[in-house]
């Protein structure tokens, strides 16, 4: 399983994809998007997913 972006509330700020340890996030149309192919929720990496973290937008925007 791999996190999603809700579009409508991405800001477009950028700052998931330079947390994303697996580059996992690019930009496209404005807005970013996971690849669910890269993606591996940063198991293996660190505790929590890095990009929901750092999102402004309050756990809204990346859901867990």
């Amino acid at each position: 399983m791999s996190y999603k972006i809700v579009a409508d509330q991405c800001t477009g700020c950028g700052a998931c994809e330079y947390e994303c340890p697996n580059k996992a996030i690019s930009e496209s149309g404005g807005v970013f998007v996971i690849d669910a192919g890269k993606c591996t929720e940063c198991k293996g990496f660190f505790d929590s997913a890095q990009c929901a973290a750092v999102c402004p937008v309050d756990g809204t925007c990346i859901p867990a």
